[in-house]
């Protein structure tokens, strides 16, 4: 095979290895191109060296993570959109890291060359104090016209220098694009992910993500994967980061072909990328590009490789580039002059030379605009320069939804409890009775889902619900066929997908929170099982949902469920460290929410819609709460009410008041039968429903009726946990006072492993709320 190996023997599906067979014996793996094609491929080689150049010239030793010794990518790329839009792809999603991800945005993404040389200037530092991102973690959109005419939009999705983490993202946005096109057979929209080869092997997420390609509710019809394969991960050779023949070897699991192709041929690049398209296409699977190349500089331009790679470099430095080396081949065969080739190069340096003095004229100015298209009617910015919106529902269109969205079909043979779960919903909302939890969730999605928001929930067991308490889908107990009444609610309504995800937090996490870029217009929710398991997934967190705004001036409107509250059940079972995202809190990035009453959900889910504010939001969802009579609610509640960030206390009269409890969540109730088993009347309990983003005026109004009583903040998590740092930091100041604080001691580890020793721990919480 010359400059290709092919793996496919793995491939289990017959039709699928004749296939592949077929077509590399009746090519021998090499493709018969026209002078054009040779051309355009010595353009794209042209392009990307003399960019790495005149980078490297312009500004020395400036970051860039350079492309050199690995350029016959970009052609690669090239020919990969091409290609793919031929074959009817409409758009292309793409991730990437940082090593050539200047040189694809120049040469792929037709970002305009001033932006670039912008980003090195960098002579606008004002306007980017405490915000933005480093220049090769940009992201960017353009439409495409290919030499044979097709259209095609082109995205490059912005990614921390977490390496990998971008992949989920990617394919969750793709997803996203399929539905909202109609996108059944997963045509239009191609997910391109490229990969350094010592993280392809390293990363976790790398299995996560590729482990979804399969499943119903993340599917894309396969993704494309490309490795710039450097043979070194920053100063460790493959020898010491993995224990695999090839780097690729972890999509083994995948059953998928694997090309491997020396990145020193492009004409075998080329043939590389017919069938991977193809494939693709054909299939739709993932197929992998084992790109090989090598790094000419270091891990950066500023690092000198040859202190750990001394014979490596020995090597490096004696190549002749690729580019060279093609133009002798297209020169020795007569498809091309010396001079020929000499001015598409000079071509493209007079294009660089101009862009770069037009920039450092001072002529050009770089604008982001993000809130375009499917993104113009919402809304970034301050929590306070968005109105609250009415999120009431009239009570007879409540109670119809109630009955539709617990209706199960005749002859539908559903678990008796189940069965019996339905008919109380229906019969205690129509009766006027309360209900619980559950039954205000789903009240929230038929809502919405009937005003045209389309909804999608995910996480591991979300359908049934990790306590049992939603059954959003029911199943016959004779035939074991699956019923989602959300789905049947109404002629028109909106499109429900509820699924349970594999028991991954990272890449399912990443892949909801990339559909939610790409669905303002849709509730997108990511449920963990526990909580407490929401830091397996802490780089999505960190790098992208609490920060996207503020580096990338992108949005979004994820919503997470995590199950929250100290009920003796340990360590891994009592916290979704409610005090890492009160952390992470500023410039009203997101919001965090610790609710405690069925209606609060409803109004908060129905909110997170209908508001045009779009930020995720962090639910501390409950546990135990599910299920008690105490936190209950009525159809009135939904149908009069409205979302409240705060909820006073009704019971205890101001004048006489010597204390008044801050709270938030579930301890409200503990404090509240503490307060009558104590007898005691002169303590007010005020419930703090959101967090983050607090306005000042609406914490002052609930306080001020009290006067100068004590004010206390109680909270179950240790002292060191839970929100009272961000709260003594934050609310003191705002009511000009000194905050008291009752929590559990301060602990390394949130919760005790005794049933016995929590129970103690909660009389003493209570005794010095109340002391």
């Amino acid at each position: 095979c010359r400059s290709i190996g092919v793996e496919f023997t793995v491939i289990e599906d017959i039709e699928e290895r004749n296939w592949l067979r077929e077509q590399m014996e009746s090519t021998l793996n090499r493709l018969d191109l026209t002078a054009a094609q040779q051309r355009r491929i010595l353009t794209k080689l042209t392009d990307a060296e003399i960019f790495e150049q005149f980078l490297h010239t312009n500004y020395v030793g400036a970051k860039r993570f350079s492309l050199e010794g690995a350029e016959s990518f970009i052609p690669m790329m090239d020919l990969l959109v091409d290609r793919s839009a031929n074959l009817g792809v409409k758009e292309v999603v793409i991730g990437m890291a940082h090593r050539g991800r200047l040189n694809v945005l120049t040469n792929i993404m037709g970002k305009n060359l001033q932006e670039i040389f912008a980003d090195f200037e960098d002579d606008r530092p004002e306007d980017k104090i405490g915000r933005g991102d480093v220049k090769y973690h940009n992201g960017y959109s353009t439409d495409r016209v290919t030499p044979e005419g097709h259209q095609v939009h082109l995205t490059l999705s912005f990614n921390p220098s977490h390496l990998e983490f971008v992949n989920p993202v990617v394919n969750g946005r793709a997803r996203a694009k399929q539905e909202r096109a109609a996108d059944q057979d997963h045509i239009a929209v191609l997910p391109l992910m490229v990969h350094g080869d010592a993280a392809f092997a390293g990363q976790g997420i790398v299995p996560e993500t590729l482990n979804l390609a399969g499943l119903e509710g993340y599917s894309t019809g396969g993704t494309i994967h490309v490795v710039i394969n450097n043979q070194i991960g920053f100063t460790t050779l493959p020898s010491d980061s993995r224990s695999t023949r090839y780097c690729t070897d972890i999509s083994r699991m995948m059953r998928v072909p694997v090309f491997h192709v020396n990145g020193e041929d492009p004409e075998a690049v080329a043939t590389v990328v017919e069938l991977a398209t193809e494939f693709r296409r054909r299939f739709h699977k993932d197929v992998i590009i084992d790109l090989f190349g090598y790094r000419k500089y270091g891990h950066n331009e500023g690092d000198e490789p040859r202190f750990t790679q001394p014979e490596m470099y020995r090597a490096v430095d004696a190549k002749r580039t690729v580019r060279e080396v093609y133009v002798e081949k297209l020169v020795s065969t007569g498809k091309i002059t010396v001079e020929e080739a000499e001015g598409i190069r000079e071509q493209r340096r007079v294009e660089l030379e101009a862009a770069l003095q037009e920039t450092r004229s001072g002529s050009y100015r770089t604008g982001v605009n993000s809130m375009e298209g499917l993104w113009s009617p919402y809304k970034a910015g301050a929590d306070a320069d968005v109105p609250c919106v009415d999120t009431s529902v009239p009570r007879p269109r409540l109670e119809r939804l109630m009955e539709a969205a617990n209706a199960i079909p005749e002859g539908f043979a559903a678990h008796k409890k189940i069965r019996r779960l339905y008919e109380t919903r229906i019969k205690q909302a129509l009766l006027g009775k309360p209900f619980d939890w559950g039954t205000a969730e789903i009240l929230a999605y038929a809502t919405l889902l009937t005003e045209s928001a389309r909804i999608r929930l995910t996480g591991q067991d979300s359908r049934r619900g990790t306590f049992s308490h939603r059954h959003a889908a029911i199943y016959d107990m004779n035939t074991g066929e699956r019923h989602v009444p959300l789905c049947h609610l109404e002629e028109g309504q909106a499109t429900f997908t509820v699924f349970d995800s594999p028991l991954s937090e990272a890449g399912v996490l990443g892949f909801e929170f990339g559909y939610s870029l790409d669905s303002p217009d849709a509730l997108v929710v990511w449920e963990a099982q526990f909580g407490d398991f929401a830091n397996s997934a802490q780089v999505i967190i960190d790098q992208f949902i609490s920060s996207s705004e503020d580096k990338w001036h992108r949005l979004s409107g994820l919503t997470l469920l995590l199950p929250h509250g100290f009920e003796g059940q340990g360590p891994e079972h009592s916290s979704a460290r409610l005090e890492r995202f009160l952390d992470m809190c500023a410039e009203d990035n997101m919001q965090i929410v610790n609710l405690t009453t069925p209606a609060q959900i409803f109004h908060c889910l129905r909110r997170q819609v209908v508001r045009p504010w779009r930020k995720p939001l962090v639910v501390m969802s409950p546990k135990s709460l599910l299920r008690s009579p105490k936190a209950r609610s009525t159809l009135d509640d939904l149908a009069e009410g409205r979302f409240m960030r705060i909820i006073g206390d009704d019971t205890t009269d101001p004048d006489t008041a010597r204390r008044v409890i801050l709270c938030s969540g579930k301890v409200y109730y503990d404090l509240v039968d503490a307060r009558v088993e104590r007898e005691i009347d002169d303590v007010a309990i005020i419930r703090i429903e959101q967090l983050y983003p607090m306005r000042p005026e609406d914490l002052r109004a609930a306080v001020a009726p009290y006067g100068d009583a004590e004010l206390l903040w109680c909270q179950e998590e240790p002292w060191n946990m839970g929100p009272w740092f961000f709260v003594n930091a934050r609310y003191g100041p705002m009511l000009g006072r000194t905050l008291l604080c009752a929590s559990r001691e301060e602990s390394a580890s949130p919760a005790t492993g005794s049933k016995a020793a929590h129970v103690i721990e909660h009389g003493r919480l209570m005794d010095a709320a109340f002391a």
